[in-house]
C-alpha cells in the first residue's frame, strides 16, 4: 500500500488490510489449548443429561442429593487435577533465578 493512496486495499479474500498489526496477526504459537474449567463444566453437564436421560427411561431411581454430591465431588477432583496438570506443564522452562 503506497502512502498516496487513502484506501486500503483489498486482498483476495475481499478483506482490507491495515498497518496496524493485531494481536492475532502477531500470535505465532497457534491455538489455544482448551481451559481445564471448560472442560469440567462440559463433562457435568454431559453428566447430568445423561442422568436425566436414564432417570427418565426408568431404568434406575435417582435420588437428586446423592447425584448433586457425586457431581460436585468429580467436578471438585477434575478441576484440581487438570489444574496441577496445566501447572506442571508450564513450569519446564528452566528459572533465571530473579523475581
Amino acid at each position: 500500500m503506497s502512502n498516496n493512496n487513502p484506501a486500503p486495499e483489498p486482498h483476495a479474500a475481499g478483506t482490507y488490510s491495515t498497518d496496524i498489526p493485531t494481536a492475532a496477526a502477531t500470535d505465532l504459537a497457534g491455538p489455544a489449548p482448551a481451559r481445564v474449567g471448560t472442560v469440567v463444566w462440559g463433562l457435568i453437564v454431559l453428566a447430568l443429561a445423561a442422568l436425566i436421560i436414564v432417570a427418565q427411561l426408568g431404568f434406575v431411581t435417582l435420588n437428586g442429593t446423592y447425584v448433586l454430591i457425586g457431581l460436585m465431588i468429580g467436578a471438585g477432583a477434575a478441576l484440581v487435577v487438570g489444574g496441577v496438570l496445566s501447572a506442571r506443564k508450564r513450569d519446564n522452562e528452566p528459572t533465571t533465578g530473579k523475581s
